[in-house]
């Protein structure tokens, strides 16, 4: 009796403490609100939507012009120094590069497609959050909602025991009844210190995700769960992820990438030209001349053959790459599909059977207990086959959520 005393007063504390800190209440549109203003790693991946966004703008700008001067520093037939007037010597080129067959076009283009490729990253990894952050939610609403049983099942077992304890020190009831009594209420602490461990973790994972130091509190009802059924046929669901799922759309610009690369490979085989225009004082053939020319490389030998090969094969690869993603996805969304139509034919299942009637007779068989109409065995059987039951309606429940939530996250769309 001494040692679930003990447990009871460690227990009272840790749900004192818990209850001084802050607790955040939210539902699923408050947590997804706080999330998409808060999360570090959204806020670093639209970072790298921006920095795409900007190699856009590098791309469209051209070359700078070259400015060269050439002035006299020391003349020895004169022997003087910075000898740059009229009988000086003193030179000025101005050139400008211009880039032919098309390379600056394919250039803004490569951009564009890894700045489209930045954002649907964004959406792939915002999505994968939001799911860890709807299913762990949905599991604190669950295990709030355990505990406190446990908890009302705890403070019942207790007043039990000690109506027992003084009993069997009066000779009235057998001790080995208080012995049972106690191990029913172990066997109960003991489940409930699981469940607060997993509370404890998923806790952590939801204020990771929220980046609060608050203690979430998750407010749902019955009808937050209904909203998780809808029966829609696997093609439906397959025609949703061929439009909207995040990482086929990344290999179909990958695709893209590599076409774009290919034609960008073949433009750099053409020369660039070098034109520019100069005057040279006195180091010319004439005096004050002026000249104009150009310069432009001679493809003899490089013609960018290599790029161009290797460039090949990458577009090759991003075929395949894309034949297996879609093989992958259609395969995923088929095993989904599977658990979620199972886990709703369990849910519909078990919500018929479970009803009022459940906490009733759980009241009633304590009622009958205390009266001693019902033996102790016959208690005891009965508390941990209603624990078992309420154990299973919770962990159906969650399936049911995990597996919406992965439905939603393999089509990119928000089905449920």
């Amino acid at each position: 009796m001494y040692f679930h005393r003990i447990l009871f007063i460690i227990f009272t504390l840790f749900s004192f403490f818990a209850k001084a800190q802050d607790t955040l209440k939210v539902n699923i549109q408050k947590a997804d609100s706080i999330f998409l203003k808060n999360n570090f790693l959204l806020l670093a991946s639209s970072m790298n939507i921006e920095a795409q966004k900007a190699q856009i703008i590098q791309a469209k700008i051209y070359p700078n012009p070259i400015l060269t001067v050439d002035v006299n520093i020391y003349d020895p037939e004169n022997n003087r120094a910075f000898h740059i007037g009229n009988t000086g010597q003193k030179f000025f080129q101005i050139e400008q590069l211009i880039l032919l067959g098309g390379k600056r076009k394919t250039e803004i283009e490569l951009a564009k497609t890894n700045a489209k490729i930045a954002e649907l990253e964004f959406q792939q990894l915002l999505r994968q959050l939001k799911f860890r952050l709807h299913s762990n939610l949905f599991a604190i609403g669950q295990l709030q909602v355990l505990l406190v049983r446990y908890n009302e099942q705890l403070n019942l077992l207790e007043t039990l025991l000690s109506s027992y304890e003084i009993q069997a020190q009066k000779g009235n009831i057998s001790l080995k009844d208080v012995v049972r009594l106690k191990a029913a209420y172990l066997k109960l602490n003991n489940e409930r210190a699981i469940l607060l461990k997993e509370y404890s973790e998923t806790q952590k994972s939801v204020q990771i995700l929220l980046q609060t130091f608050s203690v979430v509190s998750f407010e749902f009802s019955e009808s937050n769960i209904s909203t998780y059924i809808q029966l829609k046929t696997l093609d439906e669901i397959k025609s949703e992820a061929k439009q909207n799922r995040p990482e086929l759309q990344i290999i179909q610009n990958n695709k893209i990438l590599a076409e774009q690369y290919l034609k960008h490979q073949k433009r750099l085989a053409v020369p660039d030209i070098n034109v520019f225009a100069n005057y040279d004082q006195r180091s010319g053939a004439f005096k004050n001349q002026i000249n104009a020319g150009f310069a432009i490389p001679l493809p003899f030998w490089n013609r960018n053959q290599g790029n161009i090969k290797t460039s090949q094969f990458k577009s090759k690869e991003a075929d395949y790459n894309l034949q297996t993603m879609e093989i992958e996805m259609y395969s995923e969304l088929q095993i989904a599909f599977l658990l979620y139509t199972q886990t709703v034919s369990e849910y519909q299942k078990a919500t018929s059977l479970y009803n009022a009637d459940f906490e009733t007779t759980i009241n009633g068989m304590s009622d009958n207990f205390q009266k001693r109409n019902v033996t102790i065995i016959e208690f005891i059987d009965f508390f941990e086959a209603y624990n078992d039951a309420m154990n299973e309606l919770t962990r159906i429940k969650t399936q049911l959520v995990i597996s919406a939530e992965q439905i939603n996250l393999l089509t990119g769309s928000n089905i449920f």
